[in-house]
């Protein structure tokens, strides 16, 4: 491993053998904890954008979308292929006769060589699932569920509206269909101790999962986050305790998971604290350079 971790370039390097970018798309899509189907307020980290581009409401289609990301990452990295990555909300969230026309489009753009639905675990069934089988047997396909924390204590703190069970059932409702399966967690959440995060790690890498996206929690405006936040009621980690415990959490991960992010991407305009996390680029280098004077990596600890 040149790293000591498995960073996504790398995967996808291996798979393909060439420079390969995700590209995110607004599908327009929403998420039942946000329209009134389990919770109208949503989680309560998550703003009314729910991670959204704005791309949907702005006109633009899937493959507009995709076109656009094409060649501004074209340029950047002189990346070859692509995946077009379905991250606002929860885009299994829907019919799946319309799910599959925007993965169709999707997979229609040239040199666009596979998927990654971002979604929850309460919003995948059979049909969707096996539609996603289907994809996968000529290209790549990642699901990636949001789980944010193992406890379900936590989960119900944020509002998540499900709990760890329904996480797991996904995941095993997934294996064996050439699906790769990716959970998002964060760090830093309301009420969490580290033996918390790391009991997290713990349990997801015992369920044979391909990846991992580490997220710090971040307070945005216009959520009840700010509002815990602003009385005082939540404590954001310091940058060089957000490193110290993303390499924790890696420690625990076997080798072969593959690390899709490790740290978040706040807009500048929306954030409330830390101004840290802005720094996303010393953020990964404290990351490494906590990896480096350990003498350490990803797995060491797992079993």
């Amino acid at each position: 491993m040149k790293n000591r971790f498995y960073d996504l370039n790398t995967y996808y390097r291996n798979i393909f053998g060439c420079r390969v970018q995700k590209i995110t798309v607004d599908a327009g899509l929403s998420c039942p904890n946000r329209d009134g189907t389990i919770s109208t307020g949503g989680c309560i980290y998550c703003n009314s954008k729910g991670s959204g581009t704005g791309a949907h409401a702005g006109g633009l289609s899937v493959a507009e979308q995709l076109e656009s990301g094409k060649a501004a990452l074209s340029r950047r990295y002189k990346a070859k292929k692509f995946i077009a990555y379905f991250q606002s909300f929860s885009n299994t969230y829907g019919p799946v006769e319309k799910l599959k026309k925007l993965y169709d489009e999707a997979l229609s753009v040239e040199n666009v060589a596979g998927l990654s639905i971002g979604t929850r675990p309460d919003c995948i069934n059979e049909p969707v699932l096996a539609l996603l089988e289907n994809y996968a047997k000529d290209c790549l396909v990642w699901i990636e569920y949001g789980l944010q924390s193992a406890s379900d204590k936590t989960l119900l703190l944020i509002n998540r509206g499900h709990d760890y069970k329904c996480f797991v059932n996904a995941v095993e409702a997934a294996k064996g269909r050439g699906i790769k399966i990716c959970a998002h967690v964060i760090l830093g959440l309301p009420g969490e101790e580290k033996k918390d995060m790391l009991e997290t790690a713990e349990a997801i890498a015992g369920l044979g999962i391909d990846g991992v996206k580490i997220h710090l929690l971040y307070v945005v405006k216009g959520t009840k986050m700010e509002s815990l936040y602003l009385a005082g009621k939540h404590r954001c980690l310091e940058q060089d305790e957000y490193a110290g415990l993303v390499c924790d959490f890696l420690e625990l991960l076997p080798e072969e998971v593959v690390i899709q992010r490790l740290t978040g991407d706040p807009h500048r305009d929306e954030l409330v604290a830390p101004v840290w996390s802005l720094e996303k680029a010393k953020t990964i280098a404290l990351i490494k350079n906590t990896f480096e004077k350990r003498d350490s990596r990803q797995g060491k600890f797992a079993f």
